[in-house]
């Protein structure tokens, strides 16, 4: 067997997959169970899946189940941005000659009953090559290794989530050639009203247009067991946003994976959209954004927690928020990976412009909450958009603040005007990140040079192809999201 022979389980997870396994024969003997997706996050993290009959999920269990390696080498178009069929995949690497197959291996924690599909389960996967090596541009196995590394500090990681998005609802009930693309180019998002005027934050009024369907995601989401904490009318016409509780970092991305194919599907089941572009090109729609809660733990205790009056954070908790600030400019691509979510990054739009930290402040980068006796001290990312990928985003924190604290590094004094204060810039555009990416020695070396000249390279295919359409209409990156911008994430994410 596959998983077993490499060694690919503990001993928790081989009791917990028995457990399934024993699980799924039951259901599937009463007619309960039929189809389980097998699911895993492509580089943008989006949602892939194969779908398989109960046999071959149990069978799946046991060895796992061939994939193509193809939703790691096309951008988020499907346009091919390596030549797979080359000598070492395009990529100098002889194992991704020729387009091979993966083996998918389902983690048994994460195997749901999906509420919109009955008789149809969900589970998430970890990529390996067919010898049990793991996949080089698995996000998920990235986010592993950051986390083995500071487990072995004797710590652990608490990620909350608190993600925007737009509901709208669907004017197109059947699709035409217009929304059918090719390789590289998507077709156009099918039209969409609005179904709340906006501007008019925490209305009531407008929060009970959208109740009905909020009702149904309330449902989904208890019975999936998303830690649902609110779901809040936020600012733009059906912008919505997500609260889940903290959770341990991996259960938190792949909480996020599932939160968001979750509320695409039953709103699109109800004739609503969601979308987690993080501004759509649509006039009067404001920016959304991901703010990630993040805090450490030693020994069950808020390691960010300061032991006296006088202090905001521990010293780890300084340590840690200067690595974030140190390398705020190179993160910033994996929290903003998108051309479109670099027009969050204006003055006074409540998202930063600049790597400067407060304290309860939403205009800086960081913002700190909590203090002395406040066992729920954390950092608040808010340079993230909805559209990043969970374990890549999470994993770039680790990596920042992981060398923060091995330097020691001090913070900045806080900033009570974050958008006039001396701090370094963060980057205007995806090509202005991807440079600062590509400078950062540290993300190299900790995601490893192969994963690194991957993403980059992937990320600079997509800009080209949006560098390619302002030339081909004479068009300036301006201040106002474009045509290419909506066809190219309005739908995909």
């Amino acid at each position: 067997m596959f998983i077993e022979r490499d060694g690919l389980r503990t001993p928790d997870e081989k009791a917990r997959a028995a457990e399934l396994r024993q699980l799924a024969e039951h259901e599937a003997s009463q007619g309960g169970l039929r189809l389980v997706r097998l699911a895993w996050a492509d580089p943008h993290g989006a949602a892939r899946a194969k779908m398989l009959s109960v046999p071959a999920f149990i069978d799946a269990l046991d060895n796992g189940y061939n994939i193509n390696v193809a939703t790691s080498t096309l951008d988020g178009a499907g346009g091919r941005v390596f030549n797979s069929f080359g000598a070492g995949g395009g990529m100098g690497l002889a194992e991704m000659t020729g387009s091979p197959n993966l083996v998918i291996v389902p983690d048994p924690s994460t195997f749901r009953h999906l509420p919109w599909a009955p008789g149809t389960g969900w589970i998430l996967c970890d990529e390996y090559f067919r010898d049990g090596t793991p996949f080089h541009f698995s996000p998920r196995h990235l986010l592993r290794r950051q986390l083995a590394r500071l487990s072995a500090q004797g710590l652990q990681m608490k990620v909350g989530l608190e993600i925007e998005w737009y509901l709208a609802r669907v004017e197109e009930p059947r699709l035409s050639l217009e929304h059918i693309g090719a390789p590289g180019v998507r077709g156009r998002p099918v039209a969409t009203s609005p179904v709340e005027p906006g501007y008019s934050y925490h209305s009531e009024t407008n929060l009970d247009r959208m109740q009905p369907v909020l009702e149904a995601l309330a449902d989904a989401y208890a019975k999936l067991g998303l830690p649902l904490r609110s779901l809040e009318k936020e600012w733009g016409p059906g912008q919505v946003e997500t609260t889940l509780s903290a959770q341990a970092a991996l259960r938190a991305a792949d909480d996020a994976v599932l939160l968001r194919t979750a509320t695409r599907q039953v709103c699109r089941r109800l004739g609503y959209f969601a979308t987690f572009m993080c501004r759509p090109a649509i006039r009067g729609y404001f920016s959304s954004g991901w703010h990630l809660h993040q805090s450490l733990e030693r020994q069950g205790r808020n390691a960010f927690m300061p032991q006296t009056e006088d202090e905001i954070l521990s010293a780890d908790g300084r340590h840690y928020l200067a690595g974030l600030l140190a390398h705020g400019a190179a993160a910033a691509v994996f929290a903003a990976p998108t051309v479109n979510g670099y027009r969050r990054f204006r003055p006074n739009s409540l998202a930063p412009d600049r790597a400067g930290w407060g304290y309860d402040h939403r205009g800086a980068m960081v913002r700190a909450l909590g203090g002395y006796g406040d066992p729920a001290t954390r950092l608040e990312n808010r340079a993230g958009e909805p559209a990043a990928n969970p374990y890549l985003y999470i994993a770039s924190q680790l990596v920042a603040g992981l060398d923060g604290m091995a330097r020691k590094l001090e913070p900045p004094p806080r900033d009570d005007s974050p958008y006039t204060a001396e701090r370094a810039p963060l980057p205007g555009s995806l090509a202005q990140a991807l440079e600062a990416l590509e400078a950062d020695a540290l993300f190299r070396e900790q995601l490893g040079s192969t994963f690194i000249d991957y993403y980059l390279k992937l990320k600079r295919s997509e800009l080209g192809r949006f560098e390619a359409f302002l030339r081909e209409r004479g068009l300036e990156y301006g201040e106002q999201p474009t045509e290419w911008e909506q066809h190219e994430y309005f739908d995909f994410f």
